[in-house]
């Protein structure tokens, strides 16, 4: 079963990118999270919808 939430290493593996890209593109509202306690994590579906985003984005 796949996690649905993510922290922000997981993210960046599964986008290829750096941890600190990860919380950059949070801190610019491009990537939802949530906090649970002191604890970021991603929402697996907001990874799905940033990368829908920019694949609409290049197709434009």
């Amino acid at each position: 079963m796949d996690a649905l939430l993510l922290t922000a290493e997981e993210t960046a593996k599964l986008l290829h990118i750096g941890r600190c890209k990860v919380y950059d593109l949070i801190r610019n509202n491009e990537l939802r999270s949530i906090k649970i306690g002191g604890a970021r994590r991603i929402p697996r579906s907001a990874v799905e919808e940033y990368v829908a985003r920019l694949l609409d984005e290049d197709a434009a």
